[in-house]
């Protein structure tokens, strides 16, 4: 049987860049989409797939993401006073209990890999969910969720990658995994490939920001090399753990969302906002008068 599966590492770092100048102050990870930030609905997805500590990898600039995962006492008195207990309760709802969160810092922007291995000593010797805030998925059941319900089907260690379709004239920009056979509700990974060249990609299947892994991934990526980009690149050290290890994909249900895209933030808002019976009405109306007869 396959190992529990408690932590998850949620790599917030990032400068935002392609969101400046709203970046500049604020955490791209904090931005909204609809009323609740990007990163709540990431942590909102690890807590329902049964993750019991969250791990942030932090940089400069992001101690607000701590503040929001922290109790605000002046607000919950303010709230308190107007009776506004609605408002209270989901705050209450939203905080961690004490010792679910843990901060370490990334002091250096050498990359996902890099990290991903700032973690190590808060993972410990243990598998690992990894949960890129970039991308949502929205779907009726949590993508973790599904990756462990699939990852609990499979004896002994395995990695396991989330994969979703994407145009062949896209591929070039992702990486794409080769599939092997089924096993329960995945499929051995037989290769990955970072932005493959076009038309050498080896299926339509590109690796959607969820992962579980082992920890042998750890000393891999300390004595892992530069790769594109001058960077420590995961998907490198994957590469290298799998001729020791299996990896598994799962075709998730569900649509994701690049929100490290402009147009893939906005797409995520209107859905995200359409999937809401108090306001999915009226902002239908306000959509279609927008578009008209466009």
């Amino acid at each position: 049987m396959s190992t529990p599966i408690r932590k998850a590492v949620l790599p917030v770092a990032g400068l935002g860049t392609r969101f400046l100048p709203a970046t500049k102050a604020m955490p791209k990870e904090m931005l909204p989409v609809v009323d609740r930030p990007l990163i709540q609905h990431v942590v909102d997805e690890a807590r329902e797939a049964g993750i019991e500590h969250i791990i942030f990898v932090t940089g400069r600039n992001k101690a607000v993401i701590e503040d929001h995962f922290d109790r605000q006492y002046e607000l919950e008195v303010t709230l308190t006073e107007r009776r506004k207990f609605a408002d209270l309760e989901h705050l209450e709802r939203d905080l961690p209990i004490p010792g679910q969160t843990s901060f370490t810092r990334q002091q250096s922007p050498l990359g996902l890999g890099h990290a991903v291995w700032c973690a190590r000593d808060i993972v410990g010797d243990e598998p690992f969910a990894l949960l890129l805030p970039d991308v949502l998925v929205q779907s009726p059941r949590g993508c973790l969720a599904q990756m462990m319900d699939a990852y609990r089907q499979i004896d002994g260690k395995a990695n396991m990658i989330a994969v979703e379709e994407m145009p062949e004239d896209r591929l070039h920009m992702y990486g794409v995994v080769g599939t092997g056979k089924t096993v329960g509700s995945a499929f051995e990974v037989t290769s990955m490939i970072e932005k493959p060249a076009r038309g050498k990609a080896p299926s339509n299947l590109i690796i959607t920001g969820r992962y579980i892994l082992q920890p042998e991934i750890f000393s891999i990526l300390e004595n892992q090399s530069w790769g594109a980009g001058g960077e420590i690149q995961l998907t490198d050290a994957m590469i290298r753990l799998a001729l020791n290890q299996p990896f598994y994909g799962v075709k998730f249900e569900g649509r994701a969302f690049d929100c490290g895209s402009k147009i893939g933030f906005l797409a995520a808002n209107v859905a995200y906002a359409l999937a809401r019976d108090d306001i999915a009405p009226a902002f239908r109306t306000e959509l279609k008068a927008l578009l008209g007869d466009a």
